[in-house]
């Protein structure tokens, strides 16, 4: 079963779009299998978006980021990185198709309210950074049906 990284931006949590948001994770058939929310730390912050610590949006990125809380979510199931991905519309709200998350609710770039990992190994860097293991309850089909492990 495949994992990826989800974050509710805080744009979104101080706009009250997290039950919007987890619902149509969950209507395309995806499994949350841990979620918090909190006021991300800036070391943590700096981590996750260590990618991008050489351009010049980097501070504010992380100012941004650890502005209010969000909501941290593993997300499961299969092809979870591609669907999430798809789900949450092109970086750019404005280039976003209607149907995804940018494109029906956000406006700016700076402010695009969710963020999904890119590939499996950035998804379990960045799953590592926010949960340890045993905070992740994963899921195994049984009998066509989804349990917890």
């Amino acid at each position: 079963m495949e994992q990826t990284y989800v974050m509710i931006k805080p744009d979104a949590v101080q706009r009250g779009l997290i039950g919007e948001i987890i619902s149509r994770i969950e209507r395309k058939g995806l499994k949350i299998a841990a979620m918090r929310m909190n006021v991300m730390d800036k070391n943590s912050a700096k981590a996750h978006y260590k990618e991008h610590s050489e351009r010049p949006f980097f501070t504010s990125l992380i100012e941004y980021v650890i502005s209010g809380p969000s909501v941290s979510m593993v997300v499961e199931g299969n092809n979870s990185i591609v669907i999430m991905r798809a789900i949450n519309g092109a970086t750019n709200p404005v280039n976003a198709l209607p149907g995804t998350i940018r494109g029906d609710l956000a406006v700016e770039t700076g402010r695009n309210i969710v963020h999904a990992s890119d590939s499996p190994e950035a998804a379990k860097r960045e799953i590592s950074i926010h949960f340890k293991d045993d905070e992740i309850t994963g899921y195994k089909k049984i009998d066509e049906a989804w349990l917890y492990e």
